[in-house]
């Protein structure tokens, strides 16, 4: 997500815990989602080769672009996985037939990797925004810096029963030469955004549906959150956004890697 000067709270409260769990993350298993589970079972485990990435070492800029070429729209979903907020994205994603890319908190992850489970079941990427979203990481040493990635990676493959994630999206765009070249040997393509919809402060859906309609101009990357407080203002933009871009003609990708 973007620098913001307020409304922290509940990154504090994300901070404290991921600086006590961090070290704990352990290694990777193998991952496979199978849809068609029991409504009140989590997703089943099958490999997937379309959406995992194998690790191998990408580009080391920070893409912005849309695979689904000039008139492309990437929609990227920022700071969860929540129990109440990203189940009703998922909900918009799949009636609109989008499909998008979910940068986790290791920390969220780790708390409700049935819910991580259920992002890479209905076809959606996966992105590390590191353990505890600290937006001055930029500012701290190397050592703390491939903490807060390498053990933010785990925690999401762990939870995802073993998919990669396939961007890192830095907290706050807090990106540096050194976090950048760590991600990229992962295959973690570093990934920015061109559209801040600024909905993590909560200016109205009316202001955030018309963010978008002024910024969209600027590139195909938007920006917005399924978690850190009440998403309503979310929920019902996406449900105006997404089938507006459609009747005016943009496809929907993944950022390019």
């Amino acid at each position: 997500m973007a620098r913001h000067s307020s409304g922290r709270g509940w990154y504090g409260k994300v901070l404290g815990a991921g600086l006590g769990v961090t070290m704990l993350a352990a290694g990777a298993s193998v991952w496979t989602a199978q849809a068609g589970t029991a409504a009140d079972a989590p997703p089943k485990a099958t490999a997937s080769a379309t959406q995992g990435s194998d690790g191998k070492p990408v580009g080391v800029t920070i893409a912005h672009a849309s695979d689904a070429g000039t008139h492309g729209v990437n929609i990227t979903i920022d700071d969860g996985p929540d129990p109440r907020w990203t189940p009703q994205v998922l909900d918009l994603l799949r009636e609109y037939g989008v499909k998008a890319t979910f940068c986790m908190v290791g920390t969220q992850a780790q708390a409700y990797p049935d819910m991580v489970k259920k992002v890479v079941a209905a076809g959606h990427r996966l992105c590390d925004h590191t353990v505890a979203h600290d937006t001055g990481m930029d500012k701290k040493s190397e050592a703390y810096q491939s903490q807060q990635i390498l053990d933010a990676e785990r925690m999401i493959i762990k939870a995802s029963g073993g998919v990669r994630p396939m961007y890192y999206r830095a907290p706050g765009g807090a990106f540096t030469p050194y976090s950048r070249k760590l991600a990229a040997s992962r295959g973690m393509r570093p990934l920015g955004w061109n559209v801040d919809t600024k909905d993590f402060e909560r200016p109205g859906t009316d202001a955030i549906v018309a963010t978008v309609d002024r910024e969209l101009p600027n590139g195909p990357t938007l920006l917005f959150h399924d978690a850190g407080g009440d998403r309503t203002q979310t929920i019902e933009a996406l449900r105006r956004i997404l089938p507006k871009l459609k009747e005016q003609g943009y496809t929907f990708g993944f950022p390019v890697r």
